[in-house]
Parts: structure tokens; C-alpha cells; sequence
């Protein structure tokens, strides 16, 4: 996985590398799917959600430019996958979830991988962390309209955020750099993100619809 799906697509960081070598994702995925869980490809994980693939796991986590000094805000922890791959790379790692279940299956696999650097909470991820901001970075799993300013305020001068912003069906994956006078923004790739819900992002109503519910 590394060498055929990181390394020869640019990932470089040596940090995001041995990190992505050492936690064992096939462990985050349903037992269906662990003969794929390392393909180059996302997987479902239940509850409309998905795991993403490799490639974006790593190219985000790089983004971010840690050096293991950093508390990092991640919004939308899902299976804790790349919750792990945070907690290899930052000092502390705060993650929001909004599906109850992925809360109580995240932090077991988490604290039975031995790591002690993360808390988890669900809550709508919109609203970022106010009580454990501010942040040196922040990774969000789901895209986004537009960037959310609540975010935006919850980041360190100087910090970086990743995050899908597009429409519902397809994104275009961003670095945000907060500066003294504004942020600075860079397209990284395109990408497909489950939607961003909450008072930030796309509202669960017009999910519905889609969905034909009532």
C-alpha cells in the first residue's frame, strides 16, 4: 500500500509514511471487507459512511505539516482510522463524531492500539471545539459548501486546515492557512466526501429529500 499507492503518487512526509505502515487499518474496517482494506480504494463502514482510501488518508494527514507538537481538531472521526494516523503525527488529537455508534467503535479501537493522546467526543462538528480550541490544525472528513468561519476561528495564526469544499457529490479537497490578516487557500484534488452536516455545512433535511424520506 505504501510503496504502490503513496509513495509513487508524491507522498513524501517520512512521518505520514511510517505512520501509515504501522496502523493497521484492515482492523477499522468491517470483517467483510478486510481482504480490501488495503486496496487503493474507500470502503463502506456502515451508517452511509465510509472509511476514505489510502492515498487521501495520507495526502490530508501530510497537509497538515506536523512535527508530533500539535493538538489537531479532526471533524468526523468515523471508524478512528484516521484518528490513529493523527495520534502518530500530533501531541494531541480532539476528534467529533456525530453517529453515536462510530463514537463507542472508534475509542475502542483507539485505546486498544495503546494510544492515549486522543479524546473523542460526538457532537455536530460545525462547531468545532470552542473549549479546546485554539487548534494548530484541523482535518475535516466530509465536504463542505464553503469553509466553515467558525473553523476558520478555532485555528491557531499560522495553523492549517484540510477540508472538502465543493457540492454534495463532489469536492475539491483545500489547505487553509490562517494568517495574521486572513487565510490563504490551495486546491490540492479533486475527491468525493460524505456531506458536511450541521449548521456549518449542508443541512440533514435536504439529506432526506434526497433520499426520498419523508
Amino acid at each position: 500500500m505504501v510503496e504502490d499507492q503513496l509513495i509513487k503518487k508524491g507522498i513524501t512526509d517520512e512521518r505520514v509514511l511510517a505512520a501509515m505502515r504501522k496502523v493497521p487499518r484492515h482492523l477499522f474496517v468491517e470483517e467483510a471487507f478486510r481482504e480490501r482494506a488495503y486496496g487503493d480504494h474507500a470502503l463502506p463502514i456502515g451508517e452511509r459512511q465510509t472509511i476514505s482510501q489510502p492515498y487521501m488518508v495520507a495526502l490530508m494527514s501530510e497537509a497538515l505539516e506536523l512535527t508530533g507538537a500539535e493538538k489537531v481538531l479532526e471533524i468526523g472521526s468515523g471508524s478512528g482510522y484516521q484518528t490513529a494516523i493523527l495520534a502518530e503525527l500530533a501531541f494531541r488529537v480532539c476528534a467529533i463524531e456525530r453517529i453515536r455508534v462510530f463514537v463507542s467503535k472508534a475509542w475502542k479501537m483507539i485505546e486498544g492500539l495503546g494510544y492515549r493522546n486522543v479524546i473523542i467526543r460526538q457532537a455536530d462538528g460545525s462547531f468545532g471545539w470552542k473549549d479546546e480550541a485554539p487548534f494548530d490544525a484541523i482535518l475535516v472528513a466530509a465536504g463542505a459548501p464553503q469553509i466553515p468561519a467558525v473553523l476558520i476561528d478555532q485555528l491557531k495564526v499560522g495553523g492549517r486546515m484540510v477540508i472538502p469544499i465543493g457540492e454534495r457529490a463532489s469536492q475539491t479537497l483545500k489547505k487553509i492557512v490562517k494568517e495574521e490578516k486572513g487565510i490563504t487557500t490551495t486546491s490540492l484534488t479533486a475527491c468525493i466526501f460524505v456531506p458536511f452536516l450541521g449548521a456549518s455545512g449542508w443541512n440533514k433535511e435536504e439529506e432526506a429529500e434526497e433520499d426520498g424520506a419523508p
